[in-house]
This record gives C-alpha cells, structure tokens and sequence, in this order.
C-alpha cells in the first residue's frame, strides 16, 4: 500500500524538478545586449545651382487688326447700275480694281457740256486776240502815241482768258465726277461689311461698304514696364532697325497653329487704366495673297497668344518656383550636410521656374524638398549619401 503511495507523488516530483532546473537555467543565460537605435537624418533631393546666360521671352496676348481699315463712301449721286460679283463680305480685291459702279450718264452729259464750253471759251478768247491785234494796227496807223488797253482790248481778252479758266476747271471737274461714278479698291483687301445693293440710289457720302487691308496685320499687346526692360524695343531713332521677333500662336479645331511676326513699336503712352504700354506687332501677308508663308492664313479679329523673344541676361541661376518661398528665402544644403537659410535676389519669375541673379554660388545644393519643419543647421542626407557607400562596398568585394 505505501508502495502504491509512493509511485502516486513520482510524477508530481519530477514536474517540480523539471520546472527548478528551467529556473535556473534561465537565470544562468546572459541577457542580450541591448544597442541603442540610431536615427537617420531625414532624406532630401536638391538642386544644383548653375550659373548661365538666359534668354527670356515675354508672354502676352491680343486680337488680331487689319493696319489699314476704311469705309468706303460714295462720292457722288446716282443709282448702282454695276456691282462686282466679289462685292460681298469676305470677298478679296486688288488695289484699284472696281467695287461697284453708277449710272455715268448724267455724269457724262455733263463731261461733254464741258467740253463744249471750253471748246467756246477758247474760240472766244482767240476771237479777242485777234480784234485786239487789228485795234493796235489801226492805233498805230492813226497816230504814234501810247495806245490805252481799252484800246487794244486787253480787258475783254482777260476776260475771256478767265472764262477759259473757268471752262478748264469745270471740265476738269466733270472728268473727275465720271471717274467717281466708278467706286474702286483704295488698296488690296478684303470686304469686311457691305452696305448697298445693285439697283439701289445712294447720294454722296453713303458708306458703301468696309475695307480690311490684307497687306500688314497688327496685334497690340500689352506689356508691363518689366516686360519692358525685357525686350528691345524699337524707338523710332534708328528708323533701319528691326524689332524683335515674336511667335503668335492659337489653337484652331484642335490644332495649334503659328505665325511669325516682329514688334515695331509701342504707342509711346500708358494705358491709365491698365497701367501697361500697348506695343505693336505686325505680321506681313497675314491672308497668303503674295505667298504662302504662314501655315494658316492669319484672320482679323482672331484671339492669339503671343511670345516675345528678350534680350540675353548673364549670370542666373534657375531654380524650381517652389524652391524659392515668398521671402525669396532657400535652403542650402552645406557640405557637412547641414540646412542653412539663404535669401536671394530674385530677377523674375516665369511660370514654373525663378532665375536668381545673387545669393548663390555656383555648384550649391539648393533644397527641394519641402519639410515642414526645417532649421538652420539641421542634418540632413541625400541621394549621393546613399550611393556612395554602396560603391565602395562593391569596389570592396572585387
């Protein structure tokens, strides 16, 4: 029986063994050895700065003119008797060829009435002539003193010489109103508006119609007084010098299209409203009627961008817009990778990029990355940190 008693605690002796003996072979282990984490600066990207010539265009916009633009009117009276089949908007006309005619025949009658008077004075004044020469022989056969102008009929030979004067001017007049019945092209052009019909009676002074020259176009532009300092405009000194050139450009059924043009002057005031100077840009056979230098003809009245081409400016340093803060303040990573704050001299800012003109030198690490919290002499890394020990390990292994 005490036997039995005895197998019954054997395994419960050797659970309480077994639990000791893992005690204390727990506390015999060395614990592992604790190594404080190290914590990396934070990773950055920059730029490098890089000292160069550039040279800035000038964006700007404006609606597309005809230089020379004019309503045409009627100089004299009468009924359209013709009208060219051109006669109609959009219709294009060399210079001096015929818009539209009227009746001539009252115009002519009264052409070869002139000619008849003039024809009359000059019998007339021939007819003086000659009774003053038989009055001066009869004078001089009578007696051999002076002889009176009345005498030699010297008043009714001026007379009749300014009634031929006057018959001239009136012919000359009458030649002119016939020429006039006859409306023509004052330069080459296309009709812009036309305002009377075939058939219809128009007294002088009635506009006819209007004239766009396809000769120049002109786009004003307007351009701040910096955009001025950017470009060379023409001021009139040099009448030989040629304006700067300028790319116009706009999107036409899903298609960008270009054209060439040059500025050639400015208007010389500022505009009281905007505060720009309007400058003017021309571009030569905007309509392709001499030849076809423009992809696309150039229509008046078309909205178009333009860019100017600036002068060369040495010594800037581009930089991304956002690397710049408001301040005009960049960080500048140092070669014991540390930030340090710069201001710097700003020179202008296009679109996404801003040319600095001092504050930097060459071969400095501008910071792109935007912290949230950045301080001067902070530490930071970048990409080349990365790269570099991963070259000498390889040169290592080799």
């Amino acid at each position: 029986m005490a036997t039995k008693k005895r197998y019954i605690f054997l395994p419960i002796i050797l659970i309480v063994v077994a639990i000791v003996i893992f005690i204390f072979m727990g506390m015999a282990r060395k614990p592992p050895e604790q190594q404080a984490s190290e914590r990396l600066p934070v990773l950055v990207e920059y730029h490098l700065a890089e000292r160069k010539e550039v040279q800035f265009s000038v964006p700007a916009q404006g609606n597309v003119m005809p230089r020379h633009a004019t309503q045409i009117t009627a100089e004299v009276t009468g009924r359209i008797a013709w009208v060219s089949p051109k006669f109609v908007a959009g219709g294009f006309f060399t210079a001096g060829e015929p818009l539209l005619r009227i009746d001539e025949f009252d115009y002519a009658t009264a052409h070869e009435e002139a000619k008849a008077n003039l024809a009359r004075a000059q019998a007339s004044l021939a007819e003086e002539r000659a009774r003053g020469q038989v009055a001066e022989a009869e004078w001089r056969s009578i007696e051999a003193g002076q002889i009176p102008d009345l005498g030699l009929r010297r008043p009714q030979i001026a007379s009749e010489l300014a009634n031929l004067q006057s018959a001239q001017a009136r012919l000359a007049q009458a030649e002119r109103n016939l020429e006039r019945t006859e409306i023509k092209a004052p330069f080459a052009g296309v009709l812009q508006a036309r305002n009377v019909n075939l058939g219809q009676y128009i007294s002088v002074n009635t506009n006819v119609g209007t004239l766009f020259g396809t000769d120049l176009a002109e786009v004003r532009i307007p351009l701040s007084d910096f955009d001025l300092a950017l470009v060379d405009v023409p001021t009139g000194i040099q009448p030989d010098y040629i304006g700067p050139v300028v790319r116009l450009f706009a999107n036409i059924g899903g298609r960008s299209q270009e054209w060439m043009g040059t500025l050639v002057r400015t208007e010389g005031v500022v505009d009281p409203d905007r505060r720009v100077t309007f400058a003017v840009v021309q571009v030569e056979d905007p309509y392709n009627r001499i030849s076809q230098q423009h992809p696309e003809p150039l229509t008046f009245g078309r909205f178009v961008q333009a860019e100017v081409k600036g002068i060369n400016v040495p010594e800037l340093i581009e930089l991304p817009r956002y690397a710049v803060n408001s301040n005009q303040q960049v960080w500048v990573i140092t070669a014991e990778r540390t930030l340090e704050q710069r201001v710097v001299n700003v020179y202008r800012r296009i679109n996404d990029s801003v040319y600095v003109s001092s504050g930097l030198e060459d071969g400095e690490r501008v910071m792109l990355t935007q912290l949230q919290t950045p301080l001067n002499g902070m530490r930071v890394r970048t990409l080349d940190d990365i790269e570099e020990p991963r070259v000498e390990a390889t040169e290592n292994e080799e």
